[in-house]
């Protein structure tokens, strides 16, 4: 007799697994190896579960090299197979192999039937349990309000213990990380302004500053190379404009105040993947596995309007929208936080920025935890607005915390420096030497 199954549902995730680079994070919480019927397929899955634990992506090339005895055709034909509703016919699958248990256990009350020497009351006990694994739910994901709130004050205990010590990544910003605790995991961060304003700048300051403090960042440009951020750091660390580093002899001098200057950049921990920020999947991607492998507590991804997104059909509002919903589920997910940055709409008569210039789609200030503005009215021959509209906007920029979940409305002033890039605190510089500003009006991205 043929035990319940659905081997058309077996191939079809086991098909879009080894073709979508995010397919298996869809489906691996419900599934494990047993949940297949067919042999084969049960071995494919395992190898799939091996390869992604270590941080690579199970694609049919692969999972062909961890099986090495498998048959490449018997393979290939899996990948034939592929469905935009894997978690659907995983749930098939899994709703087989429950059925597939009930007869396992069904005949072990058969046999324990004829069995004068069982004891009836063992054998209730233990179809019972039997009965109740099937559907355990993990107890670690279930809490009841009462240790939640003692989590709550464990915190605020550690606060107090720790003086005012942070409980998120640093930025270096005092005033944001007094009001925040820093970048806190699980949070979707948006750093928006127009074009020249500083959003990847502003950016690049912050992670420097987590970096240096011991944070691991995972930094994602779609138009940067990794040299050129690595030369911007450089120039933030040592005051030597970027296009110096890279593209002048530079004087004796000028060479041994870099190399004295970086030594805390050159051990930080701050990841570059180039071959992966053509799109949305594969930044995904990588930055799952950057978390496995390198144990990255923050990605930036720079930025979300020049993203491709394999949403045919839809229009770029709705792209945006999904791109803002699978970056905060992925922070959710993976325990991280994520800044993406993103474009504003312009407005040559009124500047300053706000939420609803957001370019292509509102719904991503709805998906963020917490969205910033990086404001320079200098660019615009503009003042600040209330209260700092008596301060001074030569070399510096305004952070306009303009929603924040958690922590609340923020702005203040922190200084920028033109030549190097480079945004820094106002009251506190405990990681950086920058220069004099020059000519703070116009910086490249």
């Amino acid at each position: 007799m043929k035990l319940p199954n659905s081997i058309e549902s077996e191939k079809l995730v086991l098909g879009t697994i080894m073709t979508d680079r995010d397919a298996y994070s869809e489906v691996s919480e419900l599934l494990n190896p047993e949940c297949f019927y067919e042999p084969l397929h049960q071995d494919i899955y395992k190898s799939i579960q091996k390869i992604s634990s270590e941080g690579d992506r199970p694609d049919i090339v692969t999972v062909y090299n961890y099986l090495k005895d498998v048959d490449i055709i018997k393979l290939t034909d899996i990948t034939q197979y592929h469905t935009f509703d894997i978690y659907q016919h995983a749930c098939i699958i899994y709703d087989k192999s429950i059925r597939r248990k009930f007869f396992e256990i069904g005949n072990k009350l058969i046999d324990n039937s004829y069995s004068e020497e069982t004891d009836i009351a063992d054998v209730i006990k233990n179809t019972e349990d039997e009965l109740i694994n099937l559907f355990k739910i993990p107890e670690n994901n279930i809490k009841k309000i009462d240790s939640i709130i003692k989590d709550v004050f464990d915190q605020i205990n550690k606060n107090y213990q720790g003086k005012g010590k942070l409980t998120g990544t640093p930025t270096g910003f005092e005033k944001f990380d007094d009001k925040s605790g820093g970048l806190q995991k699980s949070d979707l961060i948006i750093i928006a302004g127009e074009t020249s304003q500083g959003k990847t700048s502003f950016a690049l300051s912050a992670i420097l500053n987590a970096a240096i403090y011991g944070a691991k960042v995972a930094y994602y440009s779609l138009e940067m190379k990794n040299i050129q951020l690595a030369a911007r750091l450089m120039s933030m660390q040592s005051g030597i404009p970027s296009n110096e580093i890279l593209y002048t002899k530079l004087r004796d001098e000028s060479f041994n105040n870099l190399d004295n200057s970086i030594s805390k950049l050159t051990s930080s921990d701050i990841y570059f993947d180039d071959a992966s920020t053509s799109n949305i999947d594969t930044i995904i991607s990588s930055i799952r596995t950057m978390k496995i492998k390198y144990g990255i507590e923050g990605a930036v991804v720079d930025y979300l309007q020049i993203l491709n997104v394999n949403m045919k059909g839809f229009n770029k509002e709705q792209q945006m929208a999904d791109v803002a919903r699978r970056l905060k589920n992925l922070a959710k997910e993976l325990n991280i936080w994520i800044i993406a940055l993103s474009q504003l709409n312009r407005d040559s008569i009124n500047p300053r920025p706000t939420l609803n210039r957001l370019r292509d789609s509102g719904q991503i200030a709805e998906a963020a935890d917490v969205v910033m503005f990086v404001y320079r009215p200098e660019v615009y021959s503009k003042q600040y607005p209330e209260p700092y509209q008596d301060k001074s906007t030569y070399g510096t920029a305004m952070i306009d915390v303009a929603k924040g979940r958690n922590i609340g409305l923020l702005k203040f002033l922190c200084k920028f420096d033109a030549p190097t890039t480079h945004f820094y605190d106002e009251v506190i510089n405990n990681y950086i030497n920058p220069t004099s500003p020059t000519n703070p009006a116009y910086i490249p991205f």
